[in-house]
């Protein structure tokens, strides 16, 4: 299997993923509106309130990641922005664990998690179209054509 196969199947797995992720935080809003409803997110209205913003923007990251899996050499930015948020993502769990806030909780997950982001955004970048991909891609000859 090629580079750029193992690209658009980590674009398109991980488009998936987000989401699924995302119609779920947008679900828990919805279902938390419920009369009597118990909140499946521990969190109050303005949290829920949040995770369905969250929710959208998700699916709206998820368009990006199929687009750029149906079409890598002409969306390289996706590819290189989502292994910026991943690298930021761990970060962030680092810093939880390192706070200790969050050990009661979640424990060594944290860790674990910001190695497992970690690898994605090495692989995205490794594995993304070059430069010279895109530019012999989008070469337009003397007379205007493609």
């Amino acid at each position: 299997m090629n580079r750029l196969r193992l690209y658009r199947l980590l674009m398109g797995t991980l488009g998936m993923t987000v989401l699924v992720f995302g119609i779920g935080l947008v679900m828990a809003f919805i279902l938390y509106q419920r009369p009597g409803s118990i909140p499946a997110l521990p969190t109050g209205p303005v949290g829920h309130y949040f995770v369905a913003f969250a929710g959208c923007a998700l699916i709206g990251w998820a368009g990006g990641l199929i687009g750029a899996a149906r079409h890598p050499l002409s969306s390289r930015t996706v590819g290189t922005m989502t292994a910026f948020v991943f690298a930021l993502m761990a970060a962030i769990r680092m810093l939880a664990w390192f706070v200790g806030d969050y050990w009661v909780w979640l424990g060594e997950l944290p860790r674990a998690e910001a190695g497992l982001f970690l690898l994605i955004s090495l692989a995205l970048v490794w594995l993304r179209p070059t430069v010279a991909e895109t530019d012999g891609h989008f070469a337009v000859t003397s007379d205007g054509s493609a």
